[in-house]
């Protein structure tokens, strides 16, 4: 049986797969990533993290976003490799 970690987004690092486990809060940035797709249970792949970790760029649903720590404070993910 494989073992998950949960963390946030800031602790992520490139080629990291990983899904989202939890969102809290109802803010507009959150509420419109959930529209473009990073809802609970969404996989992704890191692809690129800026050299002070912000923004963070990812794979999902067959295309690529870049988000920035405090666009990602409400999620919570888990490292699945």
């Amino acid at each position: 049986m494989a073992t998950t970690t949960r963390t946030s987004f800031e602790s992520l690092r490139k080629g990291t797969t990983a899904r989202v486990s939890s969102i809290t809060g109802n803010s507009s940035e959150t509420v419109r990533l959930q529209e473009m797709g990073l809802t609970e249970g969404t996989v992704f792949r890191v692809i690129k993290v800026a050299p002070f970790g912000d923004p963070i760029e990812i794979e999902l649903r067959g295309y690529r976003l870049c988000l920035r720590k405090k666009e990602t404070s409400n999620f919570e993910v888990e490292i699945l490799d």
